[in-house]
């Protein structure tokens, strides 16, 4: 009983550093904007409630889904974390120029929800996987929120190296724990 908890959160732990390297691997090019510190603190938190609020919405649609469906639900769960990383995995090699946002008002919450649509669609298949969701969300954000920080801060000192290897290893986590969805 405790070995499943302890895996559960495990688990969870990876899926939320896999889906903030979306974020940290944005905030890296943002980073090498002139932004103050306090700035930086500022979009973090708000990139991380943005990584609670749109897997909370997704979990519970996906729990919703999966008591009209049943045991189907673990199948498209897995499916649809093996599809989000395989795009996230193979988005990195998408070499064309993106325009960075500005990380103030509507490019703020614009910003907050491009990097976090993908928690959205996590959020639904671990709401069809009957997962924690208290832990999940306060997992999501804070990992989402530290990694922007970290991209932002790196984002001064690197420029654009780790951005794609990061999208990729995210990509790759969220492959992985399809899987073991799928096959468990």
């Amino acid at each position: 009983m405790i070995e499943e908890h302890v895996g559960e959160f495990v688990s969870l732990v990876f899926m939320a550093f896999a889906l903030g390297m979306d974020a940290f691997s944005v905030s890296l090019g943002m980073g090498m904007q002139l932004i103050r510190l306090k700035r930086i603190a500022y979009i973090g938190i708000v990139i991380g409630v943005f990584h609670m609020i749109m897997p909370f919405i997704g979990i519970m649609l996906g729990k919703a889904i999966s008591g009209q469906i049943g045991d189907v639900t673990v199948f498209i769960g897995s499916l649809l974390l093996i599809v989000i990383g395989t795009q996230m995995f193979f988005s990195a090699f998408n070499h064309e120029a993106k325009k960075i946002i500005q990380p103030t008002g509507i490019g703020l919450i614009l910003f907050a929800i491009s990097v976090s649509l993908d928690s959205f669609s996590v959020g639904l298949s671990l709401g069809m996987s009957g997962v924690k969701t208290f832990i999940a969300l306060l997992l999501f954000g804070g990992a989402s929120m530290v990694l922007t920080w970290a991209g932002m801060i790196l984002g001064k000192k690197v420029h654009g190296f780790l951005g794609v290897y990061s999208e990729m290893l995210g990509g790759a986590i969220l492959c992985v724990f399809g899987l073991l969805l799928l096959f468990n």
